[in-house]
């Protein structure tokens, strides 16, 4: 007998299905977060009431299933910063540009901060040579031609192999705090523009984006500048967005760079309609009256940058509470400039 599926909330009470729900979470134990999981429990049945497709069921499965897992990597090293590296998988381990990986990860790691790689040849094993396994994760993809991580990370437990390029691209951005990119081709061009995307529109927050090449080279010269003459000489992108990376010709140079972006800066946070700098040092009275004038373009109408202690509403983070504030009044659509502000922040 076919009875007429129930109508599932997310936000409403769903009698006969959240006591079930619960239940479940009671005999499986040590649910976190269970307001999430109860969530994720009516997704999967929303999406078998309305799913016709075993295809579409099938990429919603392995995509919970590939973040879960990389939340799992992922979740003892939360309180390590790291970084991203992207290029090419081709360049050969006589190149200069892979000696420099090698050396732009071994300063990485001497500073403290782990490597993101996509565990392949090339930039990526360069990139892990320097760091070391220890400091190192690999995010690969299954691919034909790809089929295993590289030597310097064979069994290493910081490796997670994904099947879908979207999850992994979430992985690669989501646990950065910096992204350096080397010379490299479609795959490489194809995460510039992603981050660049992402910290353009605020959908990721701040971080170091550092284009990497050997003095001499032109790669990233020719890319910046099809960027002017292209995208900026037809106001398809504004002149502070170019603040948003920045080219370097050495390894030393690029990790100087993300190290300087965290001198005094720590994290942010809205709360509300208030953008929320998390700050290491607090700064001085005369540095933020002199920002509400240099800033204000990107502040809202009679909107101010002031100092503060933490708010109420950021009492779910301990760890960070007692760390002086910044509260800025932004108009969330510049963020090139938000990222000038940060520098400025950071050279007091």
């Amino acid at each position: 007998m076919n009875r007429e599926p129930l109508r599932l909330s997310f936000t409403e009470p769903n009698p006969g299905v959240d006591e079930k729900i619960q239940a479940l979470m009671d005999a499986a134990g040590g649910i976190q977060e269970p307001g999430w999981v109860r969530q994720i429990i009516l997704a999967a049945l929303k999406a078998g009431q309305e799913s016709t497709s075993p295809l579409d069921l099938k990429v919603m499965n392995t995509t919970l299933k590939e973040m879960r897992f990389t939340a799992k990597v992922f979740g003892p090293y939360r309180g390590v910063r790291k970084v991203t590296v992207f290029g090419s998988a081709r360049t050969a381990p006589h190149e200069p540009t892979y000696r420099m990986a090698a050396d732009f990860g071994r300063l990485l790691a001497r500073a403290g901060f782990m490597v993101i790689t996509g565990g392949g040849p090339g930039i990526m094993q360069a990139v892990n040579e320097g760091a070391g396994p220890e400091h190192s994760f690999g995010v690969t993809i299954r691919l034909p031609f790809e089929q295993s991580p590289n030597p310097v990370l064979e069994n290493s437990p910081r490796v997670i192999h994904y099947k879908y390029f979207f999850n992994r691209k979430v992985a690669f951005l989501k646990e950065a705090d910096a992204v350096a990119l080397f010379p490299g081709g479609f795959g490489t061009l194809d995460e510039a523009m992603e981050t660049l995307t992402l910290l353009q529109t605020g959908k990721h927050n701040p971080m170091p984006l550092v284009l990497i090449e050997p003095s001499g080279d032109d790669y990233w010269l020719r890319w910046m500048q099809f960027l002017r003459e292209n995208l900026l000489a037809r106001g398809l992108i504004g002149a502070n967005d170019f603040h948003l990376f920045e080219r370097v010709t050495s390894p030393e140079a690029a990790v100087d760079s993300i190290r300087a972006f965290y001198r005094r800066y720590h994290s942010l946070r809205y709360v509300g309609n208030v953008l929320v700098l998390r700050l290491k040092e607090p700064v001085p009275v005369s540095a933020v009256d002199q920002w509400n004038r240099e800033f204000k373009d990107i502040l809202v109408p009679r909107g101010s940058i002031r100092a503060a202690e933490a708010l109420e509403e950021e009492s779910d983070e301990p760890e960070v509470f007692r760390l002086p504030r910044l509260l800025v009044d932004f108009n969330r659509k510049d963020f090139g400039r938000l990222r000038q502000l940060l520098d400025a922040v950071n050279r007091v």
